[in-house]
């Protein structure tokens, strides 16, 4: 017990609580402007945050390099399981399959990836199958694309774009730390970057105003993007051709954003939202930072900031002070997905980014991402509890 309480990460774990009580009042102040069967959403997201917390606490206290080994093939099997199941048996909302009775199983899904990556990679009681020539070089490489392509496909497949480029850099940053043909990795992101650059540069060129129809048709028959995934890379690239369509969400964001001034305008106070200018369809999950940002200001979004900063901080502390491989993969690859998931949130909502449906950690509703969330960081307080080398 006293080692436990010694080496307990106290700031990170006081961090992460501070984050849930903002998502929590935050919540409750933008389901208000929605109708009745919203207003009690606050009181699900806390009673998600108490049993996740209960979860967390019992991940810390017991140390992951005894019982991830044991169960990291067996989540990451049930997870693929699920995402098939979510294909074919899924409710489907806004034209996606996303949802599996009353969870998610993408979010699980990417949490079965990072652990998955980090015991195969990395733990002791595995060292032996590390020696196989399949674990090493380019061939270890491709076993770890293999291991999170296949899941990030069938998330892709649902559709859900967003939760699999917040997955991408959480395994990369994994992969390159595995030290397997690192430059071959390095190489694959420099085409990658291109890649993205391309898309930009073809739907500018096919949907700039100067354009004639038959130039647009001729250059998007080369473009891998659905509809209405071009319809939101337009309105990144120009944020003012549809104000009342595919541009208004990110208009109204902005609006939002700035009407907060320096001080914001008071808690339940957001007129953005509460007069519905902001749809309420994503008040409380993709645009919850508008709400939050135009009832607390720019120095209200400076301390979330510094809350998710605190709180990445003390996990990449956690991946430097770990005495085994496994805890410093495990620590890296969930400090990273909440850093994507931070960044291509916030980014969107202030036009950074082009429009995609990703929640912001700790803040927006959804009861599956804010206890995976919550679990990974046990994770992560487990690596820093027990960093001794294992006896």
């Amino acid at each position: 017990m006293k080692r436990f309480l010694r080496n307990f990460d106290w700031l990170g774990f006081a961090a992460m609580l501070l984050l849930i009580v903002v998502g929590t009042l935050t919540i409750y102040s933008a389901g208000h402007a929605r109708s009745q069967i919203f207003h009690g959403m606050w009181i699900n997201n806390l009673s998600t945050a108490v049993f996740g917390i209960v979860l967390y606490f019992l991940l810390a206290w017991f140390d992951y390099r005894r019982y991830l080994p044991l169960l990291a093939l067996p989540a990451y099997f049930v997870s693929l399981v699920c995402l098939v199941l979510v294909l074919v048996f899924g409710a489907e909302v806004l034209g996606g399959r996303r949802w599996l009775w009353f969870f998610q199983p993408s979010e699980v899904a990417k949490l079965s990836v990072l652990v998955m990556l980090s015991v195969l990679f990395g733990s002791d009681a595995l060292a032996e199958i590390r020696k196989s020539p399949w674990l090493n070089g380019f061939r270890g490489f491709a076993v770890a694309v293999l291991l999170s392509g296949i899941p990030a496909l069938l998330i892709l497949a649902e559709p859900d774009l967003g939760t699999t480029l917040a997955l991408v850099p959480a395994v990369a940053i994994v992969v390159f730390a595995i030290g397997v043909w690192r430059r071959g990795l390095v190489t694959l992101a420099a085409i990658a970057g291109m890649a993205a650059l391309a898309i930009l540069g073809a739907v500018y060129e096919a949907e700039k105003p100067s354009a004639s129809a038959d130039r647009r048709e001729r250059i998007m028959k080369y473009v891998p993007l659905k509809p209405h995934q071009v319809k939101r890379v337009k309105t990144f690239l120009f944020p003012d051709s549809d104000p009342l369509g595919a541009g208004h969400n990110l208009r109204q964001s902005k609006i939002a954003i700035g009407s907060g001034g320096m001080t914001g305008k008071g808690f339940g106070k957001g007129e953005q939202n509460h007069l519905k200018y902001l749809p309420p369809a994503v008040s409380m999950n993709d645009f919850i930072f508008c709400v939050y940002a135009e009832e607390t200001g720019f120095r209200g979004s400076l301390v979330l900031l510094t809350l998710f900063g605190v709180l990445l901080f003390t996990g990449c502390l956690a991946a430097s002070r770990a005495t085994d491989r496994s805890g410093r993969l495990l620590a890296l690859g969930v400090t990273t997905l909440v850093l994507a998931h931070v960044y291509i949130n916030i980014g969107m909502s202030i036009g950074l980014l082009p429009i995609t449906g990703l929640p912001l950690p700790f803040i927006s509703s959804g009861r599956t991402f804010l206890l995976t969330v919550i679990l990974g960081f046990g994770l992560v307080q487990s690596v820093s509890v027990h960093r001794q080398p294992l006896i």
